[in-house]
């Protein structure tokens, strides 16, 4: 942008940008914070096409009206809700032990070889069943549980304090009603 164009934009922004704010504004349901990152973003688009507008306040405000039907249209947009005060962690919640725990489990994974680290996430993280991380890994379903077994066996040796995470020993776990379908061999 030209010294010409740059002083026709600013003057464009000081006149016009309370206008449009207020119009910003409304868009976003009168959040005031909103409506002025929506301006903000209009103004900066209009900017890179200044030299070629020939109505700049309907520019804008066309630019204003389709950022905000396209924030609508974002499913996975959330907002942020503002409290007085942070939540409180959990009961028996201890922060400190939790970031210890992670680092232990990301250097205990990392220690493992690929493809036991692979099995160990598709199976734990990602919840994927034996047949499915078979498919994915190219393998037979065998080969999924052995290496499935051979990996938390040197996981737990690596780190024995992630024993905490899960039941010691088999009085803990939950006890299971096995159907006759899944007893086949």
């Amino acid at each position: 942008m030209d010294a010409e164009g740059l002083e026709g934009f600013r003057d464009f922004v000081d006149s016009r940008s309370s206008a449009l704010l207020k119009t910003a504004v409304l868009l976003c349901g009168g959040d005031r914070h909103a409506g002025e990152d929506l301006l903000q973003n209009a103004l900066v688009k209009a900017a890179g096409r200044w030299q070629r507008i020939d109505e700049p306040e309907a520019y804008v405000r066309r630019i204003l009206y389709r950022q905000q039907v396209s924030r609508w249209r974002l499913k996975w947009r959330r907002r942020e809700v503002s409290v007085a005060e942070p939540p409180e962690a959990g009961a028996g919640v201890d922060a400190a032990s939790a970031a210890e725990l992670r680092l232990v489990m990301r250097e205990a994974l990392s220690r493992l070889t690929a493809r036991q680290r692979t099995v160990l996430v598709l199976r734990y993280f990602e919840d994927l069943p034996e047949a499915d991380v078979a498919r994915l890994l190219g393998c037979s379903v065998g080969t999924v549980r052995s290496t499935t077994h051979r990996s938390l066996a040197r996981l737990r040796a690596l780190a024995p304090e992630l024993a905490a995470l899960g039941p010691a020993s088999a009085e803990d776990r939950p006890a299971r009603d096995f159907s006759p379908v899944e007893m086949r061999p």
